[in-house]
């Protein structure tokens, strides 16, 4: 073979390149060289000459970044529609995961050695990435966590317990995710706090006039979702905010469904903490990360005690390292935060904005044809002009459990969704189920996908209907 074919390469987030070369010569890149994933680079046979008349979808560009997708599950092509849980991982960041413990693998802070030094400045760049990602002032307002859980622990553990007291108020709605319900039980019945929570509207979104009309000067927190992971909606935070600020309220926002999918700026949103996770947004799991503002977490005690949260250690008593290192106690988890640092690079690169059209376009796409199967009711707003879902649709199908629709898509078809309650509970006691079937999309999925979803559940129903 010589050089009489133009080979096109898909690469990802840096779009389509066109590259000629012969079976003695490659490709001049390092990453193809020692990337143990062949399945990266796909290559088609074209003609030379002008550039292809459709513009590439962004799935086009970022798909080949993610080796588990290609693959076969059940004797089908793998359909990943479980994104609202977890996201896939593209090959940058598990080569960055994978340097940190091939060349430099050591702890940090606490060393003079080069790999230390090394782990150190990755580590802390990590930190300055995502402070970046969601332009919080300083790059100390970023706590490291092991997950958004745990981040929402801290503030009801440090800030809850410190600041509440008996008859004190924290308004959440019945839509949250038992991470942001369960901690503020836990202290309101330690200091005597009340919980009030705000119901649903007939659209099935949280009802924002009754959260303003329950603010009152009891009212010391609102804890709420930007976007909930059953209903796809999206709360007006900067009018929550504005509304909690009168009343001297604090607003703790659980992003972990917006900081992966739109841009999330916190100053614009003027919340006072955000939390969201790194295996929602192309990083690996054990780590996340607490936004806080600056002056409240100068005031803040330590979540846990230990190791590198200290000033200075006396047999009888301790002082304490300034934020953020006041709350990270021990060894954190430092190759899977750098590994958030590289998912952020790779978010980065693609743009907040353009993920977030492309979303919106596959989330209208998913909804429309989802809702035109007479047997499926879907929870949460309608799409209209004026307003968008999140690329995620729960729902259910008459007479038929949401289990057995998983369980089937994904024996039968290779298709990926997620049953259960999703940890929400109490959101799906209000809306009378006790679980629901959940397709949530990201940016690397298809609209073709989407087909063969409908397509598998239209199957799935007409097996069931006929079984019963």
């Amino acid at each position: 073979m010589t050089g009489t074919k133009t080979l096109e390469l898909i690469i990802g987030a840096n779009g389509m390149k066109r590259v000629s070369w012969s079976l003695t010569s490659a490709p001049n890149s390092q990453n193809m060289a020692r990337s143990r994933y062949p399945i990266l680079i796909q290559a088609h046979s074209v003609s030379a000459g002008p550039a292809l008349a459709r513009q590439p979808l962004l799935a086009d560009l970022t798909r080949q970044d993610f080796p588990i997708l290609h693959q076969e599950v059940n004797g089908h092509n793998l359909v990943y529609l479980d994104n609202a849980a977890t996201s896939q991982k593209p090959v940058s960041v598990l080569d960055t995961i994978r340097d940190y413990y091939e060349c430099y693998n050591s702890n940090v802070h606490r060393g003079i050695h080069a790999l230390s030094a090394k782990a150190t400045d990755e580590y802390e760049a990590a930190r300055r990435k995502v402070a970046s990602f969601v332009n919080a002032p300083s790059c100390r307002d970023i706590v490291f966590t092991r997950n958004a859980t745990e981040a929402i622990n801290l503030v009801a553990y440090t800030w809850g317990l410190t600041n509440l007291k008996h008859g004190d108020e924290i308004i959440l709605s019945e839509a949250e995710h038992h991470s942001l319900i369960v901690p503020w039980q836990l202290v309101a019945k330690r200091t005597g706090a009340v919980l009030k929570y705000i119901s649903l509207t007939k659209d099935e979104v949280a009802d924002m006039n009754q959260l303003r009309e329950s603010l009152s000067k009891r009212t010391k927190l609102v804890a709420l979702h930007h976007v909930s992971n059953v209903l796809g909606s999206m709360n007006p935070v900067e009018q929550v905010v504005e509304w909690s600020k009168k009343y001297g309220a604090k607003v703790l926002l659980d992003a972990c469904q917006s900081v992966p999918h739109m841009p999330v700026d916190v100053q614009s949103l003027g919340v006072d903490f955000l939390v969201a996770s790194s295996h929602k947004m192309c990083g690996p799991t054990g780590v996340g990360f607490l936004y806080g503002k600056s002056d409240l977490l100068q005031d803040l005690p330590p979540f846990l005690g230990g190791g590198e949260m200290i000033a200075e250690v006396f047999l009888d008593y301790s002082t304490y390292a300034d934020p953020p290192s006041r709350f990270e106690a021990g060894t954190p988890a430092i190759g899977e935060a750098i590994g958030l640092g590289a998912a952020v690079d790779y978010l980065t690169k693609i743009g907040m904005q353009r993920i977030h059209e492309y979303q919106v376009d596959i989330s209208q796409y998913l909804y429309s044809e989802l809702s035109a199967i007479p047997e499926v009711r879907i929870y949460g707003p309608h799409i209209t002009a004026q307003r968008e879902r999140a690329a995620l649709c729960s729902f259910n199908v008459d007479r038929i459990h949401a289990t057995d629709i998983a369980m089937f898509l994904d024996q039968q078809h290779g298709i990926a969704v997620r049953s259960g309650h999703h940890c929400t509970q109490p959101l799906h006691r209000y809306l009378g189920i006790n679980a629901s079937v959940r397709a949530s999309l990201y940016f690397y999925n298809t609209k073709t996908e989407v087909d063969a979803f409908i397509n598998a559940l239209k199957d799935t129903i007409n097996f069931f209907s006929s079984h019963q």
